[in-house]
């Protein structure tokens, strides 16, 4: 059995990857809960529930999007 080859997202490699689960992994529970309400604040974004048969349609105006701007 070959081993496949990790593949990352552009500008992420095995280091950042390291680094971000270190991060996570050393948060205390209080730590974990404020970083997810600082993330609820931001203004400019949201958050919702998508169906799951409608990710795919999202996804590709949120790419469109960002091609545009």
């Amino acid at each position: 059995m070959t081993m496949k080859q990790s593949k990352f997202p552009p500008g992420w490699d095995e280091a950042r990857v390291r680094r971000v689960l270190e991060h996570y992994e050393a948060q205390s529970d209080e730590e974990a809960v404020a970083e997810d309400e600082a993330a609820f604040e931001e203004p400019t974004h949201t958050a919702m529930d998508v169906p799951v048969d409608l990710v795919p349609v999202v996804r590709e105006l949120i790419a469109k999007r960002k091609k545009g701007a």
